[in-house]
């Protein structure tokens, strides 16, 4: 199965999540706002398109790693599929 062509910018944003030397992060909020960043090394987050990792994530292009949760959100690791991974396409995600 071939994957679809990405956008240049979704292209930036997969590019990005595979930097090995960041850690991206999606956080769910308890009212289901989502919202995927990584921290510069200076402290400061830095937010990624929500519309292109969602359409990453459905397209099996990123996946989740296991929750950490408390009272007001969810945070999930995102890491790059494997190349060659075949992954079924997923529905968005809801808190």
């Amino acid at each position: 199965m071939t994957r679809p062509r990405l956008s240049s910018r979704a292209a930036e944003v997969l590019r990005l999540i595979m930097d090995q030397r960041l850690a991206v992060f999606l956080t769910v909020h308890a009212n289901g706002r989502r919202r995927y960043g990584y921290w510069q090394t200076d402290g400061r987050p830095v937010a990624l398109p929500t519309e292109e990792c969602d359409a990453l994530y459905a397209a099996g292009r990123i996946v989740l790693g296991d929750p950490v949760v408390d009272r007001s959100k969810t945070v999930y690791r995102v890491r790059a599929t494997a190349r060659g991974t075949s992954r079924a396409p997923r529905s968005a995600l809801t808190a």
